[in-house]
């Protein structure tokens, strides 16, 4: 009788009755437990996909902008080198590189392969030698001191490692370790290694691994009589104030040193690398994608029954003046109304995921007894999470968009229904 009422006094779409009756089809009778069940699990298949997709691309986004920032917080985004002479005047080339506008810094750079050796370990190294300066402008390793300080870093015959490398090698603060070197001084017996032990005077931790575990630093001087590159370096390393602006940066610096001098930038270095990270990121989110369109096919399929259920209520409504469309729309509202619903909390539980996503982690971890991401395999020491509000408002469109598609069928059936033929045999 109510329904009766409500449809002589308001017939416009999406009137108050289409909702009601939309509500007491969402909530199905015991009898109609099996069309509950189906909802039900259509409702977790959205939130669970939309949650899944969210945290896998923050993660895949995450991990991209970490490895970003520990590869460019370390190394220039421009090259600067010479082929086929010793680079020789590169405080003169430093010098004028420093004046171009958005350059940071200008680090000149000697690079050379070692082998560690402690009394309980050896392991082989990365030896970078650069100035005090120098070091001191690259945050990712100045502000990731963990014992000592890179304070007279120039005076002292010392170096800094990274504290993976202080636990593989059993040293500390302090300790002296030996360095040797394949290239040493010539004899008439052919090149002999040249060692020599370093005082410990640092112990950094840049957060990745592979750093952490093979780089040292060592005073620039030192360095150069070390590798016997008195006067030279290898490289000079700059740092600009905008990296993704590449081609304007090169092309000033490119003009500031002349053709003499051959530029590589952070593209050119690492195009491999990041290419493949972003084929993976397109490709989990096709993957992902599919457990939503699984979901919305899953409310095709339950809404069909639901119709099938109803056709002898819908035949009922249509001959107390309901027309097609209302029927239309009441069917249309209970199935987006899984949809969207789920694509909320799916919503929600993705966002306070990702914000938790290290703790999760560690909890993980301490019940299963294992390493997840361990970080000599994926590099960094934490799992990072970054949400993209524009690319999580695409899937959360996506997800509605599929949700009121997969309604589509279910609710132009619901409205083709003859009444005759549905009442027929009642």
């Amino acid at each position: 009788m109510a329904v009766s009422q409500n449809l002589g006094k308001d017939t416009r779409p999406f009137a108050p009755f289409e909702w009601m009756l939309a509500g007491r089809y969402l909530r199905a009778r015991r009898e109609e437990g099996f069309i509950s069940v189906i909802a039900a699990f259509s409702f977790l298949g959205i939130m669970l996909g939309v949650a899944t997709l969210i945290i896998v691309m923050a993660v895949m986004n995450g991990f991209r902008n970490d490895l970003f920032k520990k590869i460019l917080g370390l190394n220039g985004h421009v090259i600067v080198h010479k082929i086929g002479l010793p680079f020789d005047d590169y405080k003169e080339v430093t010098r004028k590189i420093s004046k171009v506008p958005g350059v940071k810094v200008a680090i000149p750079l000697v690079e050379g392969q070692v082998m560690v050796s402690t009394p309980a370990q050896a392991a082989g190294a990365l030896v970078r030698g650069v100035d005090e300066v120098s070091i001191k402008s690259l945050p990712l390793i100045a502000d990731n001191v963990l014992e000592g300080s890179f304070d007279n870093f120039d005076e002292a015959r010392t170096i800094a490692i990274g504290t993976r490398m202080a636990q593989s090698l059993g040293v500390g603060y302090g300790d002296n370790i030996t360095l040797v070197s394949p290239r040493g001084a010539t004899t008439p017996f052919g090149t002999a290694p040249r060692t020599r032990a370093y005082k410990v005077s640092v112990i950094f931790e840049m957060g990745m691994a592979e750093y952490d575990r093979t780089m040292i630093f060592m005073p620039l001087k030192e360095a150069q009589r070390y590798f016997s590159r008195a006067g030279v370096v290898d490289v000079l390393e700059v740092v600009v104030d905008d990296p993704q602006q590449m081609d304007a940066m090169k092309a000033s610096i490119q003009q500031a040193v002349g053709n003499g001098l051959q530029l590589t930038d952070w593209r050119q270095r690492n195009e491999t690398f990041f290419t493949v990270l972003n084929v993976e990121r397109n490709v989990m989110f096709i993957i992902l994608s599919l457990i939503i369109l699984v979901a919305a096919l899953n409310i095709v399929s339950g809404m069909t029954m639901l119709v099938k259920d109803k056709s002898r209520d819908i035949a009922i409504l249509r001959t107390m003046g309901a027309t097609r469309s209302s029927m239309m729309r009441v069917f249309l509202i209970t199935g987006a109304s899984i949809g969207i619903v789920g694509t909320i909390a799916g919503l929600i539980l993705g966002v306070v995921f990702c914000w938790n996503i290290e703790a999760i982690r560690q909890v993980v971890s301490w019940l299963t007894g294992t390493t997840l991401f361990d970080p000599s395999i994926y590099y960094l020491n934490k799992l990072p999470a970054e949400i993209n509000p524009m690319e999580t408002a695409g899937i959360v469109a996506m997800a509605m968009i599929l949700s009121v598609l997969a309604t589509l069928y279910p609710s132009w059936r619901a409205a083709a229904l003859d009444p005759v033929e549905a009442l027929r045999y009642e």
